[in-house]
């Protein structure tokens, strides 16, 4: 059997779908990158194809599937802990999605890859924008402060939490000699943090602080 002009071209527009998603992977330095996602797109655009050549009177979905779950490994050994958060959720999303537009190359449906393609390419280069302005707007953040033995101050640093529109989610007291020490779980605005922080290294009872 020849190659066909269409399998052409559905691997040629796989290398550029993988590609272009590729790159911006590859641009914050990620661990799939431009060439991995090229090789999954195209990948799964050859699974794809040959599931329909190779089916004949059987299910052609089957070997297709199968993408799926191949894939759902390969996403699962970039997603990583990195102390108390998890990091590389949005390389395997990429990485999931790069493989089901593989499969649409293979199945021939050209105008939903495109436009698939196209939304993909937004939420990665223009989100993490307004992703980084929400962040800055509102931060969690995990505070260690050691100071001078006395109960009473576990309610007077809540309070300047408070005062400052931070929540404290969780607190945990520990004692040392004639130190104690206090670790705060707060979340709220980032301006509130700053102004805290300012107000705590102020204080003369408080030894070290540290977030």
């Amino acid at each position: 059997m020849y190659l066909q002009p269409e399998d052409l071209l559905k691997i040629v527009l796989a290398v550029l779908v993988g590609g272009l998603i590729g790159i911006e992977r590859e641009y914050r330095d990620k661990a799939a990158g431009f060439r991995t996602l090229i090789f999954i797109c195209v990948g799964a655009t050859l699974f794809t194809i040959l599931s329909v050549r190779l089916a004949g009177d059987n299910d052609p979905t089957r070997i297709a599937a199968s993408i799926v779950t191949g894939v759902g490994f390969l996403g699962a050994g970039v997603i990583l802990r990195d102390g108390g958060r998890v990091i590389g959720l949005t390389t395997a999303a990429a990485i999931w999605l790069t493989a089901a537009l593989g499969v649409g190359l293979g199945g021939g449906l050209y105008a939903l890859v495109g436009v698939s393609t196209v939304l993909a390419l937004i939420v990665l280069w223009v989100l993490p924008f307004f992703e980084h302005r929400l962040d800055n707007l509102w931060e969690e953040r995990t505070y260690e402060i050691v100071c001078a033995l006395a109960p009473e101050k576990v309610a007077e640093l809540e309070h300047l939490f408070a005062q400052n529109k931070l929540r404290v989610k969780t607190h945990r007291l520990t004692r040392s000699g004639g130190e104690m020490t206090l670790n705060l779980l707060v979340r709220g605005p980032l301006k509130g943090h700053e102004k805290v922080l300012e107000q705590i290294f102020a204080r003369d009872d408080v030894h070290t602080c540290h977030y």
